[in-house]
């Protein structure tokens, strides 16, 4: 059997659920700030987990006090987090086997990043070909998340409603992109802690998790 009960689509957020760059990209952080004479800390950081790349570049100059413009900086970290991918890829517990498994049984799978195109690259280019029938990444949309536009534009590009996709999300920015765009959210908590709601599903890990847990996730379909 092809395909999964009431799952139209599986929209997978990338850093911090497919792959756990965050630390790359806090120390990254911490070295460009302080290279520029400017003063970070874990704090900052942390209010940047899911943010789009460019609004995360304004917030470091603003709050770091460092003489570069945002998509100055934005270019420098990708530079240096893409440098130490090269050195090891750092996939998330379950994630691959997860994808893996939902190919297999013909689910159809977008990634759905804030990261830029050319940093999205080599991660795909480690998953077998045709992994992502869609990938929005944050140089293609004009609202980075927490807006849902790129949600949006991945259901649509899909051809599928977005109330019949399940997201895989880390953060509360990621979270409340996929829920306002009508996903349901299956969390996978890591660096920041994710508020409980409604439409969001929290558990520890996707260790172990395989493609036919995925639809008792959903809520029931209204008759």
């Amino acid at each position: 059997m092809r395909g999964l009960p009431g799952v139209a689509a599986v929209l997978w957020d990338m850093d911090g659920t497919l792959v756990d760059t965050e630390p790359y990209w806090i120390e990254s952080e911490f070295e460009i700030v302080e290279e520029h004479g400017g003063t970070w800390t874990h704090e900052h950081a942390m209010n940047l987990v899911g943010n789009d790349l460019l609004d995360s570049g304004r917030y470091i100059h603003e709050h770091a006090r460092i003489d570069l413009e945002p998509s100055e900086i934005v270019e420098l970290l990708l530079d240096r987090v893409m440098t130490r991918m090269g050195r090891t890829m750092p996939w998330r517990p379950g994630a691959v086997e997860l994808l893996t498994d939902l190919r297999e049984r013909g689910v159809r799978c977008a990634l759905v990043t804030m990261s830029y195109r050319r940093f999205v690259a080599p991660i795909l280019g480690a998953l077998p070909e045709g992994t992502f029938e869609v990938v929005v990444t944050g140089d293609t949309v004009s609202q980075g998340k927490p807006h849902p536009e790129a949600y949006l534009h991945a259901a649509a590009s899909l051809g599928v409603d977005p109330a019949s996709t399940l997201a895989i999300e880390d953060s509360n920015t990621g979270a409340r992109a996929a829920e306002s765009a009508g996903c349901t959210v299956l969390v996978v908590e890591h660096h920041v802690p994710v508020l409980a709601s409604e439409r969001r599903v929290l558990v520890q890990s996707l260790a172990g998790m395989t493609a036919d847990d995925l639809p008792t996730l959903l809520p029931p379909t209204p008759r």
